[in-house]
């Protein structure tokens, strides 16, 4: 069959490459794909939100199966596009439905949602431009460090966390007024902080049933030892030690049930994957967050540690036969290590090349901001290459990804060496 996969970061690379390797796959599309994409597959020019130039696409590659990487397309409903055309609606899509995708779209609506199911989360209170005075009401009441998140989609930099009260009282404002996130901020969610460890839990789900796939946690902050500004994610190991089996069946008694559940109550068709953001506080899981694809770089862990053909599974979540999938999962850790443009996640430049990929010997190099370009492979973006590896622990992965990425080159260059050091 013809598979397209729309996106162009690590992320993608390494679902393009799970499925590259299914006997199922004829021809493999990405849109718009990266240097990493381009050996594996054909790369489209076309944009993720273009839904036009992607319906032309499919109708002119015959594409059978739609797999969509980023959150942007999903919120601005392009699942739901395909439904209501007639040439294409066919052709399944992986990816909630934008009714669905808000679970990310909107941290208003994924609260309400929670509450709604009785799943476990941080209390909160919403405000707007017009209740700036309660929202400094509302952080009087709570103990330090304080939670900011814009509602809407700010890239993964979107949450801020205070420590002092009144540069909490004018991030509010910078966020409410000041439009700081622009119109993502017009609306933000302050929470109560929740203190323990995080990691990442990944559900496929055909809309009424659901498999688990391996958990994860991914590093935020640019410097070591969690410092420094939040980025699009330094790095991920799989699995996560603390996560151990009496802790996931809480996380699937309380967490993944009540929201696969409350999704068909709800009336919100899904058919895709569920990132659950989760933090472990004494002992009990709570959800941070949803995000309504799969995690970067934790896809980067998680997609190969599958043993299983990802289009079987891919076919059984479009035609509503997850339940009869068999789920192979390698046993042994994984992990990857990012490495990132000079300045970022601040001012960077692009168009630096990269050498040594070549001599990465027992991991696998994935291109997350990458591109072509007078046939040499140079960065396009903050974050630029993962290196992932496996191992008998975690500890030993990511010796392997460290001494690979030190083979790697391009100007301005910067990866974190202490990854794991929380665990």
């Amino acid at each position: 069959m013809n598979i397209l996969v729309l996106g162009s970061g690590g992320r993608e690379h390494a679902l393009t490459l799970k499925i590259s390797q299914s006997p199922k796959t004829a021809k493999l599309f990405v849109a718009p794909g990266n240097a990493g994409t381009a050996e594996i597959a054909i790369n489209v020019e076309v944009g993720v939100n273009d839904f036009a130039a992607i319906k032309e696409l499919v109708l002119k590659e015959q594409i059978d199966l739609v797999v969509v990487g980023p959150e942007d397309p999903l919120v601005n409903g392009v699942h739901d596009f395909f439904l209501n055309d007639s040439a294409i609606k066919h052709v399944p899509v992986i990816g909630p439905q934008k009714a669905a995708a808000a679970l990310e779209g909107s941290k208003e609506f994924a609260k309400e949602f929670m509450m709604r199911h009785q799943i476990p989360t941080a209390a909160y209170e919403s405000f707007t431009s017009d209740s700036v005075e309660a929202g400094y009401a509302f952080l009087e009441t709570l103990e330090p460090p304080y939670v900011l998140k814009a509602d809407g989609l700010a890239a993964g930099k979107g949450v801020l966390i205070l420590q002092d009260l009144d540069e909490a009282k004018a991030e509010l404002k910078s966020m409410l007024l000041d439009s700081k996130f622009g119109s993502a901020s017009a609306t933000v969610v302050i929470e109560e902080f929740l203190d323990g460890i995080e990691l990442s839990c990944f559900v496929l789900t055909d809309g009424s049933n659901y498999k688990i796939l391996p958990t994860a946690k991914d590093y935020k902050r640019i410097g070591e030892g969690d410092t420094g500004l939040n980025t699009g994610g330094m790095g991920a190991i799989s699995p996560v030690p603390f996560a151990d089996s009496a802790f996931m069946d809480m996380v699937e008694a309380r967490i993944v049930k009540p929201t696969v559940e409350g999704l068909k109550k709800d009336n919100l068709p899904y058919v895709g994957f569920i990132f659950i953001g989760l933090i472990k506080v004494k002992g009990e899981p709570k959800v941070i967050e949803y995000n309504v694809r799969m995690g970067d770089p934790e896809t980067e862990v998680v997609i190969p540690r599958l043993k299983s053909d990802l289009v079987e599974i891919l076919l059984a979540m479009a035609n509503g036969s997850l339940d009869q999938v068999d789920l192979q999962i390698d046993e042994r850790a994984a992990t990857t290590v990012m490495a990132v443009s000079g300045g970022y996640p601040e001012a960077y430049e692009k168009g630096k090349q990269i050498t040594g990929t070549e001599n990465v010997e027992g991991s696998i190099v994935f291109h997350a901001g990458t591109k072509l370009s007078d046939g040499k492979v140079v960065t396009n973006g903050g974050r630029v290459i993962a290196v992932t590896s496996f191992g008998k622990d975690f500890k030993d992965a990511l010796q392997k990804s460290y001494q690979n990425m030190e083979k790697i080159h391009f100007d301005g260059m910067y990866f974190r060496k202490d990854l794991g050091f929380d665990l």
